[in-house]
């Protein structure tokens, strides 16, 4: 017995969804990013507003501000193991899947939900 065409949408759905809500982003991810942006902004102002930045050598200088070093050395470490790929991930899922589904006149939401289009007829008109 074969699938119906029904059955094969539901599942093509269902594993969309799962694909995309495998690669959303947790919540303390974007806290962490955000978190760590705001410490080097406010450290990188309070660094840079210092007087004594111009006249001690540079490693002092980070040693009299360890917010400011601390919070950038994370936000580095967090670049190079990908955090930003875990940010806009299902983004570029969605984005994709979208794109390929337009040529089957369908789209998806956010989560991968399929949404199914009216088909137009050749005057135009739907």
């Amino acid at each position: 017995m074969e699938p119906s065409d029904d059955e094969d949408l539901k599942a093509f759905e269902l594993r969309l969804t799962e694909v995309v809500l495998s690669h959303r982003p947790t919540f303390r991810w974007r806290i962490l990013l955000s978190a760590m942006s705001i410490c080097t902004a406010i450290g990188a102002w309070y660094w840079l507003r210092d007087p004594h930045t111009t006249v001690v050598p540079l490693t002092e200088s980070l040693w009299i501000h360890p917010i400011f070093a601390a919070a950038t050395v994370t936000l580095i470490v967090l670049f190079i193991i990908g955090i930003q790929k875990l940010v806009i991930a299902p983004k570029v899922i969605t984005t994709r899947a979208r794109c390929v589904l337009g040529d089957f006149n369908m789209s998806c939401d956010d989560s991968g939900k399929l949404i199914l289009k009216s088909r137009q007829s050749y005057d135009g008109t739907t």
